[in-house]
Order: C-alpha cells, then structure tokens, then sequence
C-alpha cells in the first residue's frame, strides 16, 4: 500500500486513480497523518434481475386514460 500527500494526490490523481484500478490500494494524508484511502470498486455481486414482479402485478388496460375526467375538472375548476 502506497502513502502520498495530498497535494501530490491532487497533481497526479490519473496516475493513482490507474493504480487502484489495478488493484493497489492508495493511503491520502495530510500532515503525514492518513485521512483517505484510494481503493479499487469491485462489481456487484447481487445486481438486481429486472423483470421479477412482472406476474404479480398486471395494469389495466385503460390505464392511459384512468379518471381522465375527475382529472380534466381539476385542472379546469376555479379556486
């Protein structure tokens, strides 16, 4: 694991944002004290399946026009 300042964390971020793509973790700090880590992301291991309720619900087939009415007095009505 690699230790740099944060000003040479800021001039050359590229450079260890490739780092910890690759695997290798980066330490930040300030006045020598470590205050962030630059680690690499690692994929989801349980990404959700689109799809899985589609049995359960069901719209209706007017669903496009549902209380078009009740909506065209709102919009009409007078306050």
């Amino acid at each position: 694991m690699q230790t740099v300042n944060i000003h040479e964390a800021k001039t050359q971020l590229s450079r260890y944002v490739d780092q910890a793509a690759a695997g290798e973790e980066v330490t930040i700090a300030r006045a020598g004290k470590p205050v962030a880590r630059l680690v690499p992301l690692q994929a989801a291991k349980n990404a959700r399946q689109l799809g899985l309720g589609k049995a359960l619900y069901k719209l209706p087939v007017d669903f496009d026009n549902m209380q078009s009415d009740a909506i065209q007095v709102m919009f009409e009505e007078k306050t």
